[in-house]
């Protein structure tokens, strides 16, 4: 058995990590942030000194996209000081590490999928902060750690797209969604089965894009939410990026290539339909 410590394991991506590996028979230690903070360095030394992981995933993160823009100390705080810490308290016990960050790392302007190695160029603060905790950990653990890039991600807990558009239906006998922001809804279960196989692969370490594969728009998104949960997606309307004013802007191209997933022996994530379809409905 591995020892593994999952930060953030009550949401909605370390929620279904922590259930994979206990009923793999694995050692999990899943914190809750009131039992480690983990953006108080002395603290996470302590708990990883007390409870020896070998493998740790980070999954907490500050996900806030708009509110990080005027709360930047909290974001870097959460996003780029913690993934360090953590990444030092692995090397003192010999772990390795596997941090999960996001497409915002990117400009959002290609027209083709972003590859690994790919310029950056992050537009909003909680792409910079994410970009400064991939960083952070690739320089402190440059042989035993991954980085892997996320995007669109749901799962049947905490806040996400399809949670959000079921219970809007309920309520609302139309959504205007846009249609021309393009990315890659990602299931929080294959995303963290993906994260499990990496940890414990000969993969080299790096970076790589965790994403199920092909791509649509949240408009197109919405309408396959709607019918695979027996909605009319004609209820689903268009409508574009210039009719909505957000503090934090979005990429409008947000879709990430997945060549070095051969590196790791391992084919890339489904189809995005496929794991949609056996997430839906929700029970």
């Amino acid at each position: 058995m591995t020892t593994w410590l999952v930060t953030g394991g009550t949401g909605q991506l370390g929620s279904e990590v922590v259930a994979l590996l206990a009923g793999r028979g694995e050692v999990v230690v899943a914190p809750t942030a009131a039992e480690l903070d983990i953006t108080d360095a002395a603290a996470v030394r302590a708990f990883v000194d007390a409870t020896g992981p070998e493998v740790v995933v980070g999954c907490a993160a500050y996900t806030a996209v708009d509110a990080a823009e005027s709360d930047v100390a909290a974001a870097a705080a959460l996003n780029a000081d913690a993934p360090r810490h953590l990444a030092l308290a692995c090397a003192q016990v010999g772990a390795r590490m596997v941090q999960v960050s996001t497409d915002y790392v990117f400009s959002g302007d290609a027209h083709e999928p972003y590859a690994e190695d790919a310029p950056t160029g992050p537009r909003t603060v909680y792409g910079r902060t994410k970009l400064a905790g991939e960083t952070a950990v690739l320089e402190v653990l440059p042989d035993s750690a991954y980085v892997v890039r996320t995007a669109w991600l749901y799962g049947p807990t905490g806040s996400n797209f399809v949670r959000t558009m079921l219970r809007l239906a309920a309520d609302r006998p139309s959504l205007d969604v846009v249609d021309d922001q393009w990315g890659q809804p990602t299931s929080a279960r294959d995303l963290a089965e993906r994260l499990v196989e990496l940890a414990g692969s000969a993969a080299p370490p790096g970076i790589y894009h965790g994403t199920n594969a092909g791509a649509t728009t949240w408009n197109g998104f919405a309408r396959e939410v709607f019918r695979l949960s027996g909605l009319d997606p004609e209820r689903v309307r268009t409508t574009s990026s210039a009719d909505l004013v957000r503090p934090a802007p979005r990429p409008a191209y947000s879709v990430l290539g997945h060549d070095r997933w051969a590196l790791a022996g391992l084919a890339p994530m489904r189809p995005w339909q496929d794991a949609l379809t056996a997430a839906l409905p929700f029970g």
